[in-house]
């Protein structure tokens, strides 16, 4: 994040999602604000809070998908949350704080994997060294002068005449730098063998501590953990998938997970990331009474969160006075104003997103990193048929797409999904099948396959 401009965010941001410029604009200087804090020194520092946004606009129109890659981009914990959830919480919709406690999950998810790839070359390491005490383990020699302690305790004889189990050395380390050579080349990728790995069928006792104190669940198979051994289970498993285990296993042994904590929680709180959709559903035009009162409840008890508060987790105290809040909503029946106002006045950044026009959806289905026409082209090359999308069938797709939402539902470059399946339904059925590998997908063919379940008005009869 610290080498991003504004500039370079938006660049970013402009190969997933098409348009809405000064969204992107406001999100990218909001991100760098976040930068600058951390940069200063002094008490002024804890004074500088995040400016939050609220984004208005229809659906499909990549509120979300901003939110999403603005996160994904400088690894930051995110969580997306519907405002709509909360009102079915009782009358105030006391379940509020969960937000932050999923936001810290996430932050310990981020954390640990980045800790887990920093020891993974050693981890590795050990894991082929597991591998290799299976298929060739060093014998152990066995003491005839030690006694056992409980032996003597409950008068067991113990037999002086054991054997001991001798080996050759060399011969046995020459056998084990074979196998490990093997090991590194992949040759025995496919080959089956016996592991012993934790039972993840028992699922660990929880106490709930009560809705108010939701953050305290008490976690007995954690506390426990170290008194009594984990219970394991044999499985057996091709070495490639078994290396995969046991790398896991040590890599979790080899990071300190009360460190992971400690930095989830200084990343949750600094670099975290909220986004609350359909946030208009919440607004209430009734002020204080009538049906509506559960969702200003619901909007009272946002509030603190995002003015800043402490959330108490399982993981510690998390304090939200830097996190930055995303809001979005269509607000087609209620407006911005129907929200109260001091939550209206924690969301000082607004930007309204434009609904998409025909240009928008050509540029949708070709420019992103992941348009849906690369995606169906890749899909489909798994059953060996070659599709190609002409500039006149894609110009006919974005076309019909615009004139459904036009004419029914606006809902965004959602609608593309709905038109590039009823185009693409009898090709994705047949492809195993096809004798002809190469389809091309042009003006003609998009409106054969969608002749029966969409008619564009004539409007030419109309006009004088």
């Amino acid at each position: 994040m610290n080498n991003l401009t504004p500039k370079e965010i938006v660049k970013e941001l402009d190969k997933y999602i098409v348009g809405q410029d000064e969204a992107k604009k406001k999100v990218a200087i909001a991100l760098r604000n976040r930068y600058r804090r951390k940069a200063l020194i002094g008490e002024i520092k804890d004074d500088i809070m995040p400016k939050n946004i609220l984004m208005i606009g229809p659906t499909g129109v990549g509120k979300t998908e901003i939110a999403r890659r603005l996160a994904k981009l400088v690894k930051a914990p995110f969580v997306k949350v519907e405002a709509t959830k909360f009102t079915e919480v009782g009358y105030v919709g006391r379940d509020v704080d969960s937000i932050i406690r999923d936001l810290m999950e996430d932050a310990i998810r981020l954390v640990k994997e980045e800790k887990m790839n920093e020891v993974r070359e050693k981890a590795a390491e050990m894991a082929k060294e597991r591998v290799l005490n299976i298929l060739a383990p060093i014998p152990s020699k066995k003491n005839n002068n030690v006694k056992n302690p409980f032996d003597i305790i409950f008068g067991f004889q113990q037999d002086n005449n054991q054997e001991v189990i001798q080996y050759d050395e060399s011969e046995l380390q020459l056998k084990r730098e074979q196998i490990l050579k093997q090991l590194n080349d992949g040759l025995l990728d496919d080959m089956i063998i016996e592991i012993e790995i934790e039972d993840s069928s028992i699922m660990p006792i929880e106490i709930m501590a009560g809705p108010n104190i939701e953050g305290l669940n008490i976690n007995f198979s954690d506390i426990l953990g170290d008194i009594f051994p984990k219970k394991k289970k044999k499985k057996k498993v091709k070495i490639k998938e078994a290396l995969r285990i046991f790398e896991q296993e040590e890599a979790s042994k080899l990071i300190d997970m009360d460190l992971v904590y400690e930095e989830a929680r200084k990343r949750a709180e600094e670099d975290g990331i909220v986004f609350i959709d359909e946030i208009d559903k919440i607004a209430s035009r009734s002020k204080g009474y009538g049906p509506d009162v559960s969702r200003e409840g619901v909007q009272r008890d946002i509030l603190p969160i995002v003015e800043g508060s402490v959330v108490n987790t399982k993981y510690g105290p998390v304090k939200t006075d830097h996190i930055l809040f995303i809001a979005a909503g269509a607000f087609y029946v209620s407006k911005v104003t129907d929200l109260i106002p001091e939550l209206q006045g924690r969301f000082p950044v607004r930007v309204e997103l434009k609904a998409l026009n025909k240009d928008d959806f050509k540029a949708i289905l070709l420019k992103p990193k992941n348009a849906l026409t690369k995606q169906y082209i890749e899909l489909l090359k798994v059953d060996g048929v070659e599709i190609e999308f002409t500039e006149d069938g894609i110009d006919e797709i974005a076309e019909v797409a615009y004139f459904m939402n036009m004419q029914l539902e606006n809902i965004g470059a959602r609608r593309l999904h709905t038109v590039l399946e009823e185009v693409l339904k009898d090709i994705s059925f047949e492809a195993p099948d096809i004798p002809n590998k190469k389809v091309i997908i042009n003006r003609e063919y998009v409106k054969d396959k969608l002749k029966n379940i969409y008619k564009q008005d004539d409007t030419t009869k109309f006009i004088i």
